[in-house]
């Protein structure tokens, strides 16, 4: 009798429907089935061919499934991809930024979208802001390379005075929404003077407000991008927004690489029309231009600022929580909404 209950239990998990993981999480272990089991895992990133090739090896019948988990650096999720997937309900992401799928097409097809809340991610990436910015002004990195390669051989030549306090900075916050507010606070335990640009001006803040991104890199010491990317954000650093804010001026991005030229500011640096920059995330990644990595005037980080060890545990439990959710008919703990 108990071969003949496994066998009908294997046959009931075989009827389950599908979740579709395009890219690995960092750790599965919070997607294990739970009791009752509610979904079958499949993962095509561990064949390394495309998603289509996939299914027909493994003879998988794409109705079966109805949600697919993504990373924003892993395959993006477009018109190619939801089209293999005709019976598809779901598509979770383990970020907040969702530039990564393409949002008309699951509104187009009834799909819905759950994310990771922006206010899970924004004291750790407010963080690495300030030390992104702290490490520019600072040169902290600079010192550290020197004291390791040079400093034990006897040489003192590192140039003393070359480095410039944070506090009395004007700091143009560009997206004042969690992280920006979050790196305001801090800001202002450094004794900085605030200026933000936004869509529109937030009511109850106090702060100066700017609507032309020439104008706040003209009136301020650095710039920190803390918006989202999209065709409006794209490129918003243009040459003409770093010759405004000048020699000594300073770019930190903890947003998305995207947001600036990024052949532009290379150039800049490498002539001096900027004086540094701080960046965890790049246009074309995982690519970082050549250029950078010898720069004493930037420091750069693997697009981590996110992700510490308590908001991984944090991000897992989101989405094993919205998947549980969909699966049981229930509404999304953190839905995107699609307009």
């Amino acid at each position: 009798m108990g071969e003949v209950h496994d066998c009908h239990n294997n046959k009931q998990t075989k009827d389950l429907p599908g979740l579709l993981v395009t890219d690995p999480p960092g750790n599965l272990a919070f997607l294990k089935p739970k009791h009752p089991q509610k979904y079958n895992l499949s993962k095509p990133w561990d064949a390394s061919v495309s998603l289509h090739q996939f299914m027909v090896e493994n003879h998988y019948d794409p109705s079966k499934f109805q949600a697919l988990l993504c990373c924003p650096w892993g395959p993006p999720i477009n018109a190619l991809v939801l089209q293999l997937l005709p019976c598809l309900k779901l598509v979770v992401t383990t970020s907040t930024g969702t530039d990564h799928i393409d949002l008309s097409e699951c509104q187009f097809r009834g799909i819905q979208v759950a994310n990771i809340a922006g206010s899970l991610f924004s004291q750790n990436v407010a963080d690495m802001a300030m030390a992104l910015l702290i490490g520019v002004l600072t040169k902290i990195s600079a010192a550290d390379r020197f004291v390791r390669t040079h400093m034990r051989s006897g040489l003192r030549e590192f140039p003393l005075c070359s480095n410039s306090k944070l506090r009395g900075k004007r700091i143009g916050i560009v997206g004042l929404g969690n992280i920006g507010m979050e790196v305001a606070k801090r800001l202002e335990a450094f004794g900085c003077i605030i200026l933000y640009l936004s869509r529109k001006k937030k009511p109850f803040i106090s702060y100066p407000f700017y609507s032309n991104m020439v104008e706040l890199a003209a009136t301020s010491d650095a710039i920190v991008l803390c918006c989202p990317l999209n065709e409006q954000t794209r490129h918003m650093v243009n040459k003409e927004v770093m010759l405004a804010l000048g020699n000594k001026g300073v770019i930190i991005n903890v947003g998305r690489g995207p947001l600036i030229d990024e052949k532009e500011l290379v150039k800049c640096l490498i002539e001096g029309q900027i004086g540094g920059a701080g960046l965890d995330v790049f246009e074309n990644e995982p690519n970082v231009p050549q250029e950078l990595l010898a720069m004493d005037t930037v420091v750069l980080s693997p697009h981590s600022a996110a992700f510490t060890t308590e908001t991984y545990l944090a991000t897992a439990e989101l989405v094993a929580e919205n998947l549980e959710a969909f699966f049981s008919n229930k509404p999304l703990i953190t839905p995107v909404i699609l307009d």
